[in-house]
């Protein structure tokens, strides 16, 4: 593996610093979204389904983004992808605060979505992982997840605050300067090149043509799927589910002695402490995947998903449960990320390993669009969000098994010619 002569030696490094920056102040806003479920739909009368059809094209815009981005930064240099994806994050989201019909904020959400792209896993943590050490890449790469955990600790509380202050119009243009700010992390983005000789000379349409032809890349891509669509229906709709379903907080309780006085406030607490709970879940991933076998390690994060998904459902939803579910699951939201982001950088390289991860992202984006869109358009349906969680255990189930035949060992070149 050759090792550009500057590149720092230790796990704690500029771009990795440079990288959680970017990823946090991204996440923070991008975790906000389910805050404004409420107050647009009520503002406007719309139905649960159309800002619920918004968040999921902006999820699916996300994901057809990512290998583009990745492809950008890879052809002409990371710095241009995270600069191109933060003007259109930034530009999404003034404009959607002058949408006033369901389809303005749908198509707006496009830009966003692509916005996300640009400044998001796909590109951050290829630049990480090329800057990493081997023996630290699985922990570098933790790290950064778990920076959009802690950007998603603030993200949605944030929102509910300036809510509580000024109109989602508002807030929203407050968030494109937030995303804006990013911008001033790029000069810590100098990553060596730490690719072999033959990773360097290889093509990129040879290399895509050798993961499709593998039976491991798409198993890797069905199983992000469920990934996504447990998290982009939890994060779009568990605030509003909080708020309907959960039984009143007693105002006297230990609760509201620390602040949490309705059940709208819980809910925007709950994603917190998902984020909270991740920042240690994707880190000890991280750690656990420079140690153990990967595909393993994916197999029980799904089965813990989905058996913390079915009790939730199972038992009655009451402030206590909401905040031991959002913990429980909160420790695997983004484990699933160093885990596959580092098992296609271990099969395929590391030269395009942003393009790579972005097709496989893209497979959780679906996943996203499709958790966020059913979980609006079945509500209106039915009234509650009953078959969105069952569907979203069924999937978790799914793609804990579909791991178990990946092969994690690197795939010569000649076995797959």
């Amino acid at each position: 593996m050759h090792q550009d002569a500057r590149a720092p030696g230790g796990l704690i490094t500029p771009v990795l610093i440079g990288g959680c920056i970017i990823i946090l102040l991204g996440f923070s806003v991008r975790a906000s979204f389910g805050v404004f479920q409420l107050p647009i739909a009520q503002e406007f009368g719309w139905p649960r389904a159309e800002f619920s059809l918004a968040i999921a094209i902006q999820n699916l815009a996300w994901g057809i983004g990512q290998p583009i981005f990745g492809a950008i930064a890879e052809r002409w240099g990371d710095r241009l992808a995270i600069i191109l994806g933060a003007l259109m994050y930034a530009a999404g989201l003034v404009l959607s605060a002058w949408a006033v019909t369901p389809a303005q904020m749908q198509m707006l959400e496009i830009l966003v979505g692509f916005g996300i792209a640009g400044t998001g896993f796909g590109v951050i943590l290829a630049v990480v992982g090329r800057a990493a050490k081997p023996e630290h890449r699985s922990v570098a790469l933790g790290i950064v997840t778990a920076a959009g955990s802690a950007g998603q600790v603030f993200g949605a509380p944030l929102a509910e605050a300036l809510l509580a202050q000024y109109p989602w119009q508002t807030v929203f243009m407050i968030f494109a300067a937030i995303i804006l700010c990013a911008l001033f992390a790029l000069p810590m983005l100098r990553a060596p090149a730490r690719a072999s000789k033959a990773e360097i000379e290889e093509s990129m349409g040879a290399v895509l043509a050798r993961a499709f032809r593998d039976p491991s890349f798409i198993m890797i891509f069905l199983g992000f799927f469920s990934c996504g669509y447990q998290l982009g229906f939890i994060t779009a709709h568990f605030p509003a589910f909080v708020t309907e379903m959960c039984s009143a907080i007693s105002p006297t309780g230990p609760l509201a002695a620390i602040g949490i006085s309705s059940t709208s406030a819980l809910g925007a607490i709950a994603i917190s402490v998902i984020g909270m709970a991740n920042i240690v879940g994707t880190i000890t991933a991280g750690w656990l995947g420079n140690r153990h076998t990967k595909k393993y390690l994916l197999a029980w994060i799904y089965v813990g998903r989905t058996i913390a998904a079915a009790a939730f459902i199972l038992l009655p939803v009451t402030p206590a449960s909401v905040l031991i579910f959002s913990m429980v699951m909160g420790s695997l939201w983004l484990a699933t990320v160093p885990l596959t982001s580092g098992l296609v950088a271990h099969l395929y390289g590391l030269r395009y390993m942003g393009t790579l991860y972005g097709i496989v992202f893209l497979s959780h984006q679906i996943g996203g669009f499709m958790g966020v869109w059913l979980g609006g358009r079945l509500y209106d349906i039915y009234g509650n969000y009953n078959a969105v969680w069952w569907i979203g255990v069924a999937v978790g189930a799914f793609s804990a098994v579909v791991h178990l035949p990946v092969r994690e060992p690197r795939v010569p070149r000649a076995a797959m010619a």
